[in-house]
């Protein structure tokens, strides 16, 4: 009876094997993912980078090189696949050093092999069908890039595949976690609202990845063969886009939204960023790029356009569009919705009244009516504001500030002059230097930020507050780190407190420390700090749910 028993038990397990092994064909058949259409002709041993200067590199007509302020900038011009190929040529180091950043992320997050091995298995099948909602251009120029990735991960996936993947990270953690990594704020103002009558579009980019990820930023100027020229600002590796403007004064950024969790990849809102800005000259032209497009997370992308002296939000989720059009001079957008279509949805109500959306919203509306008319020193200013409403200090990096102090960059349009200002680091503190699209692209091939642009670094930055949030952030990550995924670290009591005084007013730093202690089994000092981090400023009615869960769940453990 036992041998019989064994005998079943062993043929159940090869069952199990078979089934397995079928399951993996399977799954590696239906993700598998054509490349493009190329010219083989073409490969990246065609072209020679030439070191100008350290730091300076050339390809042909292109170059990258890294200015005064610590900003790379890069000229591409030339077809898709040929542009693909110089990005990766000129920027390889970059995008290595971006990947490993990129990984070592994934590898504090998500420590334990096993479940990475379950996230990549997740994302393929998720992103399996990716490649057949992005234009085949697009694909061509990642096609392009792909090829100078590095060889040391290829055990995540084909170069391409990954590259891929990449342009889709921001959309998938925006959708599945609506991760507080997005709290993106903008303002646009015209006519009277503006001190010279021209429009003025002002954007924080709060999206945060660690700051090995923020560290490499890159200015991108691209001359394509066809559409418009335009310039981007993001990181090295992404040819979609976050913020940028175009030659025909047509700029484009993009705020998130509550989202849905979705069941399929489909364009990456990046990308249809970069569509908009290469091909559309106007709102309508824009508007219609957006409607044939399907992607997989709701976002704001903020169009600006010299051609119509306007600014409107195109708003759109994986089943719906719409376009606000304020029909005033003024137009703000933090992370919901304004437009008709929306205003009844119930994620939108939900994420309205739950988070800190709105009050970033009337915060900035707030800044604006007290500063009227806008210029770009005050634009600067505004998106450097680290208060709440009515001027209320609480605390540093706080999300219900314009100034969470975690942006990956501030940017400044004025679309009618084609000039654009960009933070340099840290955060939207350092100085925002100024460029002139005019001569980028009028044939030079040696232009530089215009110095006579230049607005000074917040003085904030070098305070002594200033040292003390730094302190604070470092020993909150690793904090943060030994709570989520075991990193050994500990304080003692005189640490925390002086952990305490750097960022006192921030109920951030209590609920930080009701974290360390509800780790360490110390339920009482835990449920005491988050009821103390309940008497500050709250960012949203989502946060306060959140601690008041963790005060019951160490009840709970104290009478089990």
């Amino acid at each position: 009876m036992k041998r019989k028993l064994l005998k079943i038990v062993k043929r159940l397990f090869q069952l199990i094997g078979i089934l397995l092994v079928v399951f993996i064909i399977y799954f590696v058949w239906d993700i598998r993912m054509p490349t493009p259409t190329i010219n083989e002709d073409l490969s990246v041993e065609d072209y020679v980078r030439i070191e100008i200067a350290p730091n300076h590199y050339q390809v042909e007509n292109c170059w990258l090189k890294k200015n005064d302020y610590g900003i790379w900038e890069m000229y591409l011009e030339g077809d898709p696949y040929e542009r693909g190929l110089i990005y990766g040529v000129l920027a390889k180091e970059l995008i290595e050093k971006q990947e490993v950043d990129f990984v070592n992320q994934i590898d504090e997050i998500v420590p334990n092999q096993f479940f990475q091995f379950f996230l990549k298995m997740f994302i393929a099948y998720f992103n399996r069908d990716i490649n057949e909602y992005i234009p085949e251009e697009n694909l061509t120029e990642i096609y392009g890039v792909s090829q100078s990735f590095s060889e040391k991960y290829d055990y995540i996936g084909p170069k391409y595949y990954r590259i891929l993947n990449y342009h889709a990270a921001h959309d998938i953690g925006h959708a599945l976690k609506d991760l507080n990594i997005v709290g993106c704020t903008s303002f646009s103002v015209n006519n009277g609202l503006s001190t010279d009558s021209s429009l003025l579009i002002a954007r924080n980019f709060d999206f945060y990845m660690g700051d090995e990820f923020a560290a490499d930023k890159l200015i991108l100027f691209v001359k394509p063969t066809e559409g418009y020229a335009f310039s981007s600002y993001s990181w090295a590796g992404l040819t979609g886009v976050v913020s940028g403007m175009n030659e025909k004064g047509l700029t484009v950024t993009l705020n998130a939204s509550k989202s849905d969790v979705p069941l399929t990849a489909k364009d990456p809102i990046s990308l249809l960023a970069r569509e908009i800005l290469q091909y559309a000259k106007n709102i309508d032209e824009a508007i219609a790029i957006a409607e044939k497009r399907e992607t997989f997370v709701s976002e704001s992308l903020m169009i600006g356009s010299s051609e119509d002296n306007k600014t409107i939000l195109i708003e759109k989720s994986p089943q719906k569009i719409d376009v606000y059009d304020s029909g005033k001079d003024q137009v703000t957008c933090s992370n919901h919705y304004q437009s008709a279509t929306f205003l009844a949805d119930s994620v939108n109500i939900t994420n309205i009244k739950n988070s800190d959306s709105q009050h970033r919203y009337e915060r900035a509306n707030e800044l604006l009516n007290k500063n009227y008319p806008i210029d770009y020193t005050k634009a600067i200013g505004i998106l450097r504001n680290k208060e709440a409403i009515g001027g209320e200090f609480i605390g540093y990096g706080n999300p219900k500030s314009l100034n969470q102090l975690i942006a990956h960059h501030g940017i400044i349009f004025k679309p009618h002059y084609r000039q654009f200002w960009i933070s340099t680091p840290p955060y939207q503190l350092g100085q925002f230097i100024g460029y002139d699209l005019n001569t980028v692209f009028n044939g030079s091939a040696n232009f530089s930020n215009v110095d006579s642009l230049t607005v000074k670094a917040d003085p904030f930055l070098g305070t002594v507050n200033h040292k003390k949030y730094e302190v604070y952030k470092k020993i909150k990550q690793h904090i943060q780190k030994y709570v989520m995924i075991g990193i050994p670290f500990s304080m003692t009591e005189k640490q925390e407190q002086q952990f305490i005084f750097t960022n006192p007013n921030s109920y951030i730093t209590y609920m930080v420390l009701g974290d360390y202690h509800e780790k360490n089994t110390d339920y009482e000092k835990a449920i005491e700090l988050y009821e103390k981090s309940l008497t500050y400023s709250l960012a949203s009615i989502d946060e306060s749910n959140m601690i008041k869960e963790k005060i019951v769940s160490c009840q709970n453990k104290l009478t089990e």
